[in-house]
Parts: structure tokens; C-alpha cells; sequence
């Protein structure tokens, strides 16, 4: 059986002797800053990081990294809401962006046919949140909500192209769509729902018909804390969350998210036992995460992007620990 089967046998809730593992990091220092239309070259060194990770380690499944797009781009500069509702356009299908995406997955998905890619897009809040920072969009959130709404399902628009056009034409095997719901204290969940919700399940939607498994990465980066069973309402394939940050374990999860694939377990923080454990300490980590999630439909991870100078033993050892135990106690 070879990685591609392995994860078929997964989505379709069958058990074979390993549980897939997956895990990602950044390729690029600066993929929050840099700008691939601009400058090509983080584009190169982007899926030169990829070509090296999946010829060295064959993952089960590829999170194919979106690092030198995470701005959208905007028509004009923007001061308010008004401003920034004028700005954003929802994109042609051939915009300059979405191409410059589909050829780099093209490549990365050329490296090994027999890896499952999904491809990274942030959620339209999270896009803006790159694109204008932090502090305006919730500032725009909090000061005109309607006029937010608007703009925030024009971007889905435009990620909804994103999304169909790496699926039907980049080689993904889905998308993995990174929300969150974190200003706990200044937004309430009818605010989410209202305002935020229908542009993210948008881009779901339109994965999904392009003929799209999608994974629905609820982020929880640096401690950000989320409302985990919000998100029950959406309608995914795959489930993954920041189980050590919310506390809310895997086997909570099949609850909240039943008969669908968990993906996830590990801590992914700098010292975590992923990033420095030994064989023994990740190997049991991971055989424990498959104890208390139950081998079927489950995804071996972690909570979000793990450091980018982790050693690929590491998860290699990860990996190991995922293989099922056959009667009579070998493996």
C-alpha cells in the first residue's frame, strides 16, 4: 500500500497497520513579509523547501506552505472600512496571483505523486489580517460590521477562485483553511456567526465542489486560543486544532466532529516533545494519541506549524509510533 492509498483508507474509515502522520513548517524566514508577485525569488525558495522536505522524508500528506502570497491584493491604499471595501475586488480566475499559486503547487505536487496535497488558504479574516494587520481589521470589525461583512465575502470570492483553480487545475488534493475566532472579548459567537462565518464556509463550499477533501485548521499559533465548537457547524472533511492549547482533546473531537478524520496531538511550541524529544518520549507520545483518539479515521500531527529547524528524525519517530500493533504483540 502505498502513502496515497494509506490516506484513502482513511477518509473511507478503514484500519490498516499504520495511522498516516503529518506535520509542516515554514520554508521561508520571512513568509509573513515577503511578497512572491514582487519578488520570484521567494516563490523559488518556497518550493525548493518543499522539493527537499518530500524527497527526504516522503510525508503521507502535504500541507503545500501559501509562504509570499499571504497578502491579498488590494487596488488602492486604505485608511477606513469605506476605503477597504473599495480596495477589495474579488479576483479573475486567472489573476496574477491565483496563477502564480496554481504553478507553484504544480511543482511541489510534481515532486511525488503519491503525497496527498492540500493546499494552505488563509480564512478572508485571517487574509485581511495579513494584509492590513491585526489592529485595523479588528478596529474595522468593531466600527462598521456590515460594511466588513461585505468586504469579507468579496475576499472569499476571490480565495473561493483560489481554492477551485488549485483543485482542478494545481493538482490539490483539497485545501487546508486556517480560521480562527480569537477576540473573545471584543467579538461575541453571533458576531462570528453573522459577519465572519459565511465567507469562511464560502471557501469550503467551493473547494468542496470543485471536488475537494478539505481539512479545517482551526488556529491556535502562539497560544491564540479559540472556541473549538463553533466550528462544528462547518462542514469539512478534516478536523485539526490546537489540542494543547484549548484543551480540548481528540476524543472530545469525536464528539464534537463525528465521523470525520482528526488530524493533530502533537504541541508544536519551540521545546515541545516533537521538536526536541527523544525516540522513545515522541514515539510514545504519538502511540498515545492513537490510544485515547482510536486508530480509525485519525491523522497523526500536531497543533499548528512546528518550528522550522525541527530534525526530520523527529518525525520519523512520530511516524513509528503510529504503527498498529498486530496480535501476538508485533508491529
Amino acid at each position: 500500500m502505498n502513502r496515497k492509498e494509506l490516506m484513502d483508507a482513511v477518509f473511507q474509515g478503514r484500519v490498516e497497520d499504520r495511522v498516516p502522520s503529518a506535520f509542516w513548517f515554514h520554508f521561508s524566514p520571512d513568509a509573513e513579509s515577503s511578497d512572491a508577485l514582487k519578488n520570484p525569488e521567494a516563490a523559488k525558495r518556497n518550493f525548493e523547501g518543499h522539493r527537499r522536505y518530500i524527497q527526504s522524508f516522503q510525508p503521507d500528506l502535504v500541507k503545500v506552505m501559501s509562504d509570499g502570497f499571504f497578502f491579498y491584493p488590494l487596488d488602492s491604499p486604505v485608511r477606513t472600512a469605506a476605503d477597504l471595501n473599495r480596495a477589495v475586488t474579488p479576483l479573475s480566475d486567472r489573476h496574477p496571483w491565483i496563477e502564480a499559486q496554481v504553478d507553484l503547487l504544480g511543482k511541489v505536487v510534481g515532486v511525488d505523486p503519491d503525497a496527498y496535497c492540500f493546499y494552505n488558504v488563509f480564512s478572508p479574516l485571517n487574509t485581511l489580517r495579513f494584509t492590513i494587520g491585526r489592529l485595523a481589521a479588528v478596529n474595522f470589525l468593531l466600527e462598521s460590521p456590515e460594511i466588513m461583512r461585505e468586504c469579507l465575502l468579496k475576499i472569499g470570492e476571490g480565495l473561493s477562485r483560489l481554492a477551485r483553480a488549485q483543485i482542478e487545475r494545481g493538482g490539490a488534493e483539497g485545501i487546508y483553511l486556517s480560521v480562527q475566532n480569537p477576540d473573545t472579548g471584543l467579538f461575541s459567537e453571533d458576531f462570528y456567526a453573522a459577519c465572519v462565518a459565511p465567507s469562511e464556509r464560502m471557501v469550503l463550499d467551493a473547494a468542496a465542489g470543485a471536488g475537494g477533501r478539505n481539512i479545517l485548521h482551526i488556529c491556535g499559533y502562539a497560544g491564540v486560543k479559540n472556541h473549538v465548537p463553533f466550528y462544528a457547524s462547518y462542514d469539512a472533511d478534516v478536523y485539526n486544532w490546537a489540542v494543547n492549547v484549548e484543551k480540548v482533546s481528540l476524543k472530545e473531537g469525536r464528539r464534537m466532529f463525528p465521523g470525520k478524520v482528526l488530524l493533530g496531538g502533537f504541541p508544536n511550541a519551540p521545546g515541545s516533545v516533537i521538536h526536541q524529544g527523544g525516540q522513545k518520549e515522541i514515539r510514545a507520545f504519538a502511540e498515545g494519541i492513537v490510544r485515547e483518539a482510536g486508530p480509525e479515521r485519525l491523522v497523526i500531527g500536531a497543533d499548528c506549524t512546528v518550528p522550522n529547524d525541527i530534525s526530520l528524525e523527529r518525525l520519523g519517530w512520530a511516524r513509528e509510533g503510529g504503527r498498529l500493533k498486530r496480535p501476538g504483540g508485533s508491529t
